[in-house]
């Protein structure tokens, strides 16, 4: 099985416009996403997906491959999507064989060993898995954080939904114990797909639920692909306000400092 990690990256951000070039800890935040991808040993390449003829040439010049695609792509997966077959053509295997990680162009501080925990997952489990995502343990004052997305998990790992509520809901308990009642999980937002699910992206219809809750992986679910998961250890840290922005600076300075 051959993995390539494609990184989604514009800079048109809707919150936070051009936040993947936001400096943190001297380094711009996306050159800090492509070289954590490259410290991951899976990978056979690891591609910047862009709309930005400005982030090519910085992907370029950090030895890392970039290919162009629309402006008009709605969210990451759609811009892997949109590039699907030239990644394949990088992975030099058959679209049944290749799985693309998706990681976020705004994750600075994406652990390398959970890209490769992820291959791990996809060459263990048969039949080969559709689409694929880690999980965590969400602590009780993070529960009901709206921009923290929770996951709701079968007996057997599946994804049953996603979402920025609390999932379970708790009936007739006070919501500040609803983590004394039930296990709740957090997404990371990184996904495995295998190559022949990206390859036929376009033909998935449109997503009522995707819409409403701003979640991309909720149009995988309403059109029956299943998604598995796989717990990890604590969050990847996602930039989307100037809050977390300066948080991830902070903790770019601790790690230097330490």
């Amino acid at each position: 099985m051959r993995f390539v990690v494609a990184v989604p990256a514009r800079l048109a951000s809707t919150r936070l416009p051009g936040k993947v070039m936001a400096e943190i800890g001297g380094k711009p935040m996306l050159q800090r996403v492509l070289e954590r991808c490259c410290q991951a040993r899976c990978p056979a390449a690891v591609v910047l997906c862009t709309d930005s003829e400005e982030l090519i040439a910085a992907a370029t010049g950090w030895g890392v491959t970039a290919l162009a695609t629309s402006a008009a792509c709605s969210s990451g997966s759609e811009r892997i999507a949109s590039v699907a077959e030239r990644l394949l053509a990088i992975s030099a295997s058959a679209a049944s064989d290749t799985v693309i990680i998706n990681v976020q162009g705004d994750q600075p501080f994406i652990d390398p060993g959970v890209i490769d925990a992820m291959a791990i997952e996809f060459e263990r489990r048969q039949p080969i898995p559709a689409v694929m995502t880690p999980i965590y343990r969400l602590g009780a004052d993070r529960i009901h954080d709206p921009d923290v997305v929770k996951t709701l998990v079968a007996a057997d790992g599946r994804a049953l939904y996603f979402s920025r509520s609390a999932l379970p809901h708790v009936r007739g308990v006070d919501p500040c114990d609803w983590h004394a009642q039930a296990p709740y999980w957090g997404h990371v937002g990184i996904y495995g797909y295998r190559a022949d699910v990206l390859l036929r992206w376009s033909d998935l219809p449109s997503s009522p639920l995707e819409i409403t809750e701003k979640l991309e992986q909720l149009r995988l679910l309403e059109a029956g692909i299943g998604i598995d998961t796989f717990v990890v250890e604590g969050e990847a840290l996602s930039v989307d306000t100037p809050q977390q922005l300066q948080q991830a600076r902070q903790l770019a300075s601790g790690m230097q400092s330490g």
